[in-house]
Formats: C-alpha cells, structure tokens, sequence
C-alpha cells in the first residue's frame, strides 16, 4: 500500500489511545478504529507507522500487527482460540525427547528440561516425558492449572501467549515468556535444538547455514522480540 500520510500521533481515547495519521484515526480491517490501551505502546506505534517508506509494510509493524490480531481476532473468539492454545500441553515441543544420538538428547535435555522444571517449580505438577510417538496425556492436575492461569489472562497477554505457542509448538515456553523467565533467545535455543545439533554435526560454520531455516529463524526472532515489546508495553 502506498503511503498516504505525512503526520503520525497519537491522542488520548476512551480505553486508551488512537493512533492519527494526518489527524484520522487508524481503523483495523474489521473498520473498527484501533484501540492502543497505553501511551508507551501508542508511543511505540507512532514509531512504526512513522518508520515507512514510499509504502506501508504491515510486516514491519510488528507491534500494529499484534494489537489488530487481539482486537480483530482474539476478543472476538477468544474461546475457541484458548481450547486450540491448551491443547498443546499434550504435544507440548519439550515433552517429546528424542531417544538418540546421544548429543541430541544432551543438547535437548539441556534447552528443555530447565522449562519441564519451571512449569513444576510454578505450578506444582511434574510433566510426562516420551521420546516415543504415541501422544502423551499429562496429568489433569497440569491441565488444570494451565486454564486457570491462561483463563486469567486480558486479551492483550494472552495474544502473546497464543503467538508464542503457535511460533515454537511450546505451551509450556509460552507460559514462561508471558511470566517473563523465558526470553526470546530461550524460545530460539529450545525451538531449534534439533536443528542446532545437526548445524554442529555437518558444521555449518564452515559450509554455512541452510537459508530456509536461517530465514526461518529470523522470521521467529523479529515476532519473538515484538512480543516481548508488546508485553513490556502493557
């Protein structure tokens, strides 16, 4: 899309705040206006709509994109996208070891069952490990609590929370990003531990990086760090 505008701001609205372009306030694609619930995060915001170019890059709006994802998407079937993000407890990435080699399952011992621990130490149940393929049923206990503290959450943290499950496959990593205990490094090391092993196998710092999976990568490292910045913005 070609830009439009000259001015970007921002103005204290019922809710929070509207971001202005040449004094016209933002409208998500459902034509609603777009609602910022803080001036840090309007702050951010007017940065990137002022950031564009020629064109507006919604790719390079990772914050808008987050906001208009909760707003559009989220509150409005906020139930049916929570029982989908729940249900990675059962597949949950760090649950599933591989039986072998043996530096696979040192390497992923090491980037997961510090998580595996955490969610124990928080929440006050262990979790089942395989490194079988039949699906793993966890304890209802964990069930549990994984509603009660994803239940809880506003709209805004639980879009996060739903963006970082989906990026890693990971409930158990999303929960300790939105605590703040994960950052975004950690979801990488985890999200990439087998991919990691086998760059060390073929030595890939020598015939270099496989670009579909550094492109990949990337991809996962930009939303990751506009997470965290939506969440620090709150």
């Amino acid at each position: 899309m070609k830009k439009f505008y000259k001015l970007v701001s921002h103005t204290p609205h019922s809710g929070g705040y509207h971001i202005l372009l040449d004094g016209r306030a933002v409208k998500r694609p459902s034509k609603a206006e777009l609602v910022v619930p803080t001036q840090v995060m309007a702050d951010e915001i007017v940065k990137e709509w002022a950031a564009q170019g020629e064109a507006v890059i919604p790719d390079t709006m990772p914050l808008t994109q987050i906001l208009i994802t909760c707003q559009d998407r989220v509150a409005q079937n906020r139930a049916s996208i929570q029982e989908g993000v729940l249900k990675y407890l059962d597949t949950d990435l760090i649950c599933y070891p591989a039986e072998g080699p043996e530096g696979l399952s040192a390497m992923q011992d090491d980037r997961w069952g510090r998580w595996r621990g955490w969610f124990e130490s928080r929440f006050g149940v262990g979790l089942k490990t395989t490194t079988g393929l039949a699906a793993l049923k966890q304890e209802k206990a964990a069930h549990e609590a994984a509603l009660s503290y994803v239940g809880a959450l506003d709209d805004e943290r639980f879009t996060v929370l739903q963006l970082v499950t989906s990026l890693c496959g990971s409930l158990i990593l999303a929960l300790a990003f939105a605590e703040g205990e994960a950052e975004a490094q950690d979801i990488l090391n985890a999200a990439f531990a087998e991919e990691d092993y086998h760059a060390g196998v073929y030595d890939a710092e020598k015939y270099g990086d496989d670009p579909m999976l550094a492109k990949r990568r990337d991809a996962m490292t930009r939303d990751l760090n506009a997470a965290r910045v939506f969440l620090d913005c709150l």
